[in-house]
């Protein structure tokens, strides 16, 4: 699977940008940024997604209903968070991808790789095959 566009829900908009920043870094050509639930479903309504990047903490809300609509259109999604939250991840959530904040272009490489089956965009062809291998 190629990721392409990816959703970016994330409330704090110096750090979606980073995120966006990352993910074209990684080779992803449209990364749309959504503030809020409201603004994610919108997005999802109108476009497809590859992939979607969402924030556990929304201030007054959390990413976890959304996850589910996510989870309804098959859209693959990990979740990016700065707390050790675990236990407040509903069963149907806990076993998602996820990373830490603060994140970089490694945490997240691994992150998109996780749910493409491709290997990390930073490894040389190579050594993905001899992971592979092992």
């Amino acid at each position: 699977m190629s990721i392409k566009r990816v959703l970016v829900l994330e409330d704090n908009f110096i750090i979606a940008m980073e995120a966006e920043d990352i993910l074209r870094t990684l080779g992803v050509e449209t990364v749309d940024i959504a503030t809020n639930v409201a603004q994610a479903k919108q997005l999802v309504d109108e476009h497809a997604f590859d992939f979607a990047l969402l924030d556990v903490n929304l201030g007054s809300e959390t990413s976890f209903d959304f996850a589910n609509i996510l989870v309804s259109r098959d859209t693959p999604f990990g979740f990016v968070s700065g707390y050790g939250e675990s236990a407040m991840f509903p069963g149907s959530h806990r076993d998602r991808p996820r990373i830490t904040k603060p994140f970089n272009e490694t945490s997240m490489s691994q992150l998109l790789a996780s749910v493409s089956g491709v290997a990390d965009a930073g490894e040389a062809p190579a050594e993905a095959s001899s992971k592979a291998l092992r």
